[in-house]
């Protein structure tokens, strides 16, 4: 059984511990409504951009004329998972859950004969694939000096995708990050860059309305390399944001178990120190019976 002095230590240490999981948590809160605006603020510019390069690539279709980021190499054996996390942790489970998706992609992709490379983006993802996949690292980007993740963050992460692509180092390229939708939900998505695939309702609308100068396969191969970017730049905001809402909820539910912890630990206290109470006032009842 722990001393008193053991549980008053022990009670001092989980009040610490609590000042500081609260403090993370109002530093999260504060960073998630910016990371929360920049991601929704993005999401009307990249769900237009999708629908403008959806028209364009349902006009070109798979001819020989359309770009190689367009149409691929011909071939999906060598893949490409580039894997976006936080540089740090104390976040819940929002690094595990793109880590195990995108392990999970890679599993499938082996057991199918593929060759898989995977290209890291945030320290806690490399470390969480490290174990079983460390053989299939082809690059990292360090992210840790980023005070505030810009659009020329995504754009150097995009140059070396596509000078990898280029150079016929993979065939298909699929990014993986998590989706914000509110603070205890973010979703892991896995999205395909390279060969280039946009979905979109407005694509027949978008193609119908405007007409393009020069031809379409012109402007597709300035936009396609815009695009890879725009996807990075609006998958890091998403993760951004998610990462401050798990951490945020994380922090909430650290604060509340050392809450409980200190109660339960007070009562122990109380408890023991009452037992000690009782016990002194039986030998002193005791001794003087004795005389």
């Amino acid at each position: 059984m722990p001393s008193l002095k053991d549980l008053k230590n022990r009670i001092e240490s989980v009040k610490s511990t609590r000042k500081i999981t609260k403090a993370m948590q109002m530093v999260a809160a504060a960073k998630l409504r910016r990371a929360q605006e920049a991601a929704e603020d993005s999401r009307p510019y990249t769900k237009r951009f999708n629908a403008v390069m959806a028209g364009l690539a349902a006009s070109v279709g798979g001819s020989d004329s359309a770009p190689k980021l367009l149409r691929g190499t011909g071939s999906d054996q060598v893949q490409l998972l580039i894997v976006m996390t936080s540089e740090r942790g104390l976040c819940g489970g929002f690094n595990a859950n793109i880590s195990k998706l995108a392990r999970q992609k890679a599993q499938e992709l082996k057991a199918a004969g593929k060759t898989v490379k995977i290209l890291t983006v945030g320290k806690k993802g490399r470390d969480a694939l490290r174990r079983d996949l460390a053989d299939d690292f082809v690059g990292h980007v360090d992210l840790s000096e980023v005070k505030r993740i810009g659009y020329a963050n995504a754009q150097d992460i995009a140059k070396d995708i596509l000078t990898r692509f280029d150079a016929g180092e993979f065939d298909v390229a699929t990014i993986f990050f998590a989706e914000f939708v509110n603070v205890v939900t973010q979703n892991p998505t896995a999205l395909q860059i390279i060969p280039a695939s946009y979905e979109g309702g407005e694509a027949e609308e978008t193609s119908a309305v405007y007409d393009y100068e020069p031809s379409e396969e012109a402007i597709l191969a300035d936009l396609l390399p815009r695009g890879v970017s725009t996807q990075i730049f609006s998958a890091l905001l998403e993760n951004g944001a998610s990462e401050q809402g798990a951490r945020m909820s994380a922090m909430d539910n650290a604060t509340r178990n050392a809450g409980e912890m200190i109660d339960k630990l007070t009562i122990e206290f109380n408890r023991s120190r009452q037992a000690v109470i009782t016990n002194e006032l039986i030998e002193i009842i005791s001794g003087a019976e004795a005389l």
